[in-house]
């Protein structure tokens, strides 16, 4: 009889062992980390210093893998679809998780449902530069040249609905100015055109503009960021140089499959933290001309990301692109 009563209870340990071992530490494995753009640039590079900070302090591999097109929807769709375990990872723009919202008539996912936010990464500053040859030394006088000539300036972008293309709709909206809109398949293109005369301004991003402002070969009438720029002291804020309330910058944030067990997050979301806030680390991205950030908790980037679809999707409406991608 004392025999049998052990039956069931050998049962019940066989049937535990036979359960997915929830309560192994995370991360047991490789973790992906999809990035939506190609090798090389800055999103990829950012994605890959995370990657190796992330490997060094938890002695897993953190894999990048390079998913462009379709404005990063490729790379979160991967994301959105791989099993929510805290495996897959997503290197998410501000396209991504906010533009993306107005300017697709049907965006393939719900930001704030599929993807959660882990950790701001950055928010990367956009110079605003015209050729050498334009007669504007100053955010003044391109205004006043381009209410002289309302529509005769071209300004170029990274592609329409891109975050050059709408920071220079918020400068026009705010100072009810008009210019031609010249879409480009990326920031080096425009940067070619700008220089050959074919188009007059550019926000660009820091990191390919910056050697040029320091040689001379463009001139840098403003930054997009609240605050001036390390690498460029001298170049004010669009703010500060006459537009108040302007404040535009391309962040990066490290993001999840919705239903990502919580506590994997908290962990992600407090190892970026640490990382973030070495001094070393916060030197290399601003001489990249990145604006590295000590991210939030996980319900404040919540919040945070909530009114950056709010803001951008007035923008995206006055400048009359919603839905159209």
């Amino acid at each position: 009889m004392k025999r049998l009563a052990w039956i069931p209870v050998c049962v019940a340990l066989a049937a535990l062992g036979s359960l997915p071992a929830r309560s192994q530490a995370y991360p047991s494995r490789s973790v992906v980390i999809e990035v939506p753009f190609a090798p090389g640039g800055g999103t990829d590079l950012l994605a890959r210093l995370v990657a190796q900070k992330l490997e060094a302090k938890l002695g897993r591999p953190f894999v990048i893998e390079n998913r462009p097109g379709a404005g990063t929807i490729v790379a979160a769709m991967t994301a959105v679809r791989a099993p929510h375990d805290g495996y897959t990872l997503m290197h998410a723009t501000s396209s991504t998780m906010a533009i993306n919202v107005s300017t697709y008539k049907q965006l393939p996912y719900e930001p704030l449902k599929d993807l959660v936010p882990v950790a701001l990464l950055s928010a990367s500053p956009f110079f605003l530069v015209v050729s050498p040859s334009m007669p504007v030394k100053s955010v003044g006088e391109l205004i006043a040249l381009a209410k002289e000539k309302p529509g005769s300036l071209n300004y170029g972008s990274g592609g329409l609905g891109s975050m050059h293309h709408l920071s220079t709709e918020l400068l026009l909206n705010l100072t009810g100015t008009r210019m031609t809109h010249v879409p480009y398949r990326g920031t080096p293109q425009a940067t070619t055109d700008l220089l050959a005369g074919n188009i007059q301004v550019l926000f660009g991003d820091a990191t390919s503009l910056l050697p040029l402002i320091q040689q001379g070969t463009v001139r840098a009438l403003g930054v997009s960021t609240a605050e001036r720029v390390e690498a460029a002291p001298d170049v004010p804020t669009v703010a500060e140089a006459g537009v108040p309330g302007f404040e535009s910058s391309s962040w990066h944030m490290l993001t999840a499959p919705g239903r990502t067990p919580p506590e994997v997050v908290t962990l992600l979301n407090r190892e970026v933290k640490a990382i973030f806030s070495d001094p070393a680390v916060k030197q290399e991205l601003t001489r990249r001309g990145v604006g590295p950030k000590v991210t939030g908790t996980p319900e404040e980037l919540h919040a945070f990301v909530q009114r950056e679809i709010a803001r951008w999707g007035d923008i995206v409406r006055r400048a009359g692109i919603a839905g159209s991608l």
